[in-house]
């Protein structure tokens, strides 16, 4: 699989890492059940078998995080955009 580098672009597949799907949002420490909330944001993940939107870094080239529009079953490539904030 090759991936379009919006800076670098088309590289393989070698050069990034994966961090996981874009999403969800960070829970509240405040949130009278926080720890739950924590507990199923670190480990209750869609996996979704088809179209997914995912963080991905370019570790062997510009370094950036990008977030990769792709069907995890095709592998096809639908869209590559910089993530805002860095995806970390």
């Amino acid at each position: 699989m090759r991936l379009p580098c919006p800076f670098c672009g088309p590289r393989d597949l070698a050069e990034f890492a994966c961090r996981g799907e874009v999403g969800p949002d960070r829970p509240d420490p405040a949130a009278p059940d926080a720890q739950a909330r924590f507990v199923d944001y670190l480990h209750d993940r869609t996996n979704p078998a088809g179209r997914a939107r995912e963080y991905w870094r370019h570790a062997a080239g510009c370094r950036r995080w990008l977030v990769v529009e792709r069907d995890t079953k095709t592998h096809e490539v639908f869209a590559v955009r910089l993530a805002q904030g860095g995806g970390s």
